[in-house]
């Protein structure tokens, strides 16, 4: 609805200048964000797909092995610089090895997302969930935490960032944890549906002008 009143509208796709502004996408991540390589991880793929669509978006990698949410959540003003847009989340993953607090995995992603919110930056999440390594009781609780946020702050959730990557055959380095090439191009694949229209919505926006309330954009 929102792009289609755009449309009709008659915003232009560039500026006063003639060039359409690109803006910044940053993914925050940790080692699920960095392998197998810089060149063939999944935000590297993510940014072969903006520039196939042509959308006016550069990527960020932010990722950094062994990172987890306190880390990221340490770190995160630092990725929000002028030209950035939108943000995807991908942390937690090395909380839920260590068995962190659930209360403090909560605590910083949403520290995260408010942080963004507050320099009206959209926020992807993206959800993790853990083996039961320290319980069955603790896994089920830590693959809540992100459904929970996400319906909180009215963002998209991925639910599960390794979906069609964890455990799969193929899909894996020889640790059978880090995605190879194939799997970070999965990653990508299941990132894209809920990273695509957001993209186009702040492009949207972008090019006609100042942000305009958050109550008028669809989550």
């Amino acid at each position: 609805m929102v792009l289609l009143a755009l449309s009709a509208a008659g915003c232009s796709r560039t500026s006063a200048e003639g060039a359409t502004p690109v803006r910044r996408l940053v993914i925050v991540g940790d080692s699920l964000s960095v392998y197998p390589s810089t060149e063939q991880s999944f935000p590297a793929e993510l940014q072969r797909r903006i520039d196939e669509k042509r959308l006016p978006w550069t990527v960020t990698n932010a990722g950094i092995s062994g990172e987890t949410t306190s880390g990221g959540a340490a770190r995160f003003e630092n990725a929000l610089t002028a030209d950035v847009g939108a943000i995807v989340v991908a942390l937690g993953a090395n909380d839920g090895l260590r068995g962190v607090s659930l209360t403090t995995v909560e605590t910083n992603l949403a520290a995260m997302i408010e942080r963004a919110r507050q320099r009206r930056v959209s926020v992807l999440l993206c959800g993790m969930e853990t083996p039961p390594t320290r319980g069955f009781g603790y896994s089920l609780a830590f693959r809540r935490v992100y459904p929970r946020l996400a319906k909180k702050y009215a963002i998209p959730l991925v639910p599960f960032l390794l979906s069609g990557v964890a455990l799969e055959p193929g899909m894996t380095g020889p640790d059978g944890i880090h995605p190879n090439a194939a799997g970070a191009r999965q990653i990508a694949e299941t990132i894209w549906p809920y990273l695509r229209p957001m993209l186009l919505l702040n492009s949207k926006w972008t090019m006609c002008g100042p942000l305009p309330p958050r109550s008028s954009i669809a989550p």
